[in-house]
């Protein structure tokens, strides 16, 4: 297993220019975002003097929008094109951080840096994982796909860890240099991809339907309720672990987080393509609450403990909810990853907004904080057993095999395909 995907990492050299230009900015993209954003509830709650509650609110609207406003950055992507999708989506992170900047000096600015910060995203991925995936066979998407987000979770795993030394004792700078990080990559986005060789049509009502007939299939409601327990520890982790702790561990938390995604996705790749649905929801969601539980018991060991496991079901569940989702619409990527996003966005805002809720009864009562966990444990414990129920009645197994669009054998020829594509084309 682990010749056969250094075998396909060496291929990466047969990818153009711009594709690799596009895996760069995949993880600087989420470098300068992470430095930033897994700290925000912190400053919303000790710099503003927010309730918890309200943080909770705040963090979750933010969520949805990064999430859930896929759907528009892919039909965005779709009318105007890949490349002008994604330089308008970093322009305005590029402003958002600038504004996180100011908000040094006027705090109330942060909120809506916040929010533009996610309406950046939700533009920005949609159309980088369509072009990751446009001209790939099934079979080779796993792979891509699985170095897209190996690339992702390194520039979130060292985003936290560059910045956890500096950001409470100077801010203005770490989010300068975020700014600045944000403004290359746009830079380079303009000036190395080509421009758009065609307009690109609108999609026809008939295809717009379709897709939204899309939203009710297992995947999309498994990455509902995936989120909803996976992002419990994404938004309320450093609130825990630097009030009793530093921010120094919680930066290392993460990075041990995203170095695991990194080194064991592309790696497990093809074991995670042939995974059964169900048992890649069994396991993750199993992961998720043990994990949880974990984060809540007493000592570095039992956090570190839980931090791994919570990145193993990580590892499974969404490459494989990916790759499930692809089956349904295999010639339709883009709104696949747009139906996605919306699942996501959907599963963070409800998973931001109640723990909130759940935080502030676990901090008044008689054990404190570490109730939260077990509180989270139980509801990812349910989540899991709704979407097992989802996959067996769905009876998945009769989708169709998803269509080889390039390559009869998903060798060298998906490859040298992917190679030689025209960037312009989007």
């Amino acid at each position: 297993m682990l010749n056969d995907a250094l075998i396909r990492l060496r291929r990466m050299n047969e990818l153009s220019p711009a594709f690799r230009l596009l895996l760069a900015a995949s993880f600087l993209i989420p470098l300068a975002g992470f430095m930033v954003m897994p700290f925000m509830s912190f400053f919303l709650h000790n710099r503003m003097k927010m309730d918890l509650e309200v943080v909770g609110l705040v963090i979750a609207v933010a969520s949805f929008v990064q999430m859930s406003g896929g759907v528009v950055g892919g039909y965005v992507a779709d009318r105007f094109g890949l490349k002008r999708t994604m330089v308008l989506a970093l322009v305005i992170r590029t402003v958002s951080f600038l504004m996180f900047v100011v908000s040094m000096t006027v705090p109330a600015l942060s909120i809506p840096a916040l929010l533009l910060s996610a309406a950046g995203v939700a533009l920005y991925l949609p159309a980088n994982k369509a072009y990751v995936v446009r001209d790939c066979a099934p079979e080779r998407r796993p792979l891509f796909l699985s170095l897209n987000n190996a690339a992702l979770n390194s520039g979130m795993a060292l985003g936290p860890l560059v910045s956890g030394l500096f950001i409470l004792r100077a801010p203005m700078a770490v989010f300068a240099v975020a700014s600045g990080i944000f403004a290359a990559v746009t830079f380079l986005h303009l000036r190395a991809l080509p421009a758009d060789a065609e307009i690109p049509r609108t999609a026809t009502r008939q295809e717009r339907g379709g897709a939204m007939k899309q939203l009710l299939i297992p995947p999309v409601i498994t990455a509902v309720l995936g989120f909803y327990a996976y992002m419990f520890f994404q938004n309320y982790l450093s609130l825990y672990v630097v009030a009793h702790y530093s921010s120094t561990v919680f930066s290392l938390l993460l990075l041990v987080n995203g170095l695991l995604v990194v080194a064991l996705q592309p790696v497990l790749a093809k074991w995670i393509n042939g995974l059964g649905f169900s048992a890649a929801v069994a396991f993750s969601f199993g992961s998720f609450a043990c994990g949880l539980l974990l984060i809540g018991r007493d000592g570095i060991l039992a956090i570190v403990s839980g931090v791994v496991l919570i990145s193993l079901g990580e590892v499974v569940l969404f490459l494989k909810n990916e790759l499930e989702a692809l089956r349904y619409s295999p010639d339709k990527p883009g709104a696949v990853f747009g139906n996605q996003r919306l699942a996501t966005g959907i599963g963070a805002f409800a998973s931001a907004w109640a723990g909130g809720w759940f935080y502030q009864r676990a901090v008044d009562s008689p054990d404190g904080d570490s109730r939260f966990w077990v509180y989270c444990a139980v509801q990812t414990a349910i989540g899991g057993l709704i979407a097992l129920a989802v996959s067996f009645f769905s009876r998945k197994d009769t989708v169709p095999p998803a269509k080889e669009t390039v390559g009869s054998d998903g060798g060298d020829e998906a490859t040298s395909a992917l190679a030689s594509k025209d960037a312009g084309r989007d």
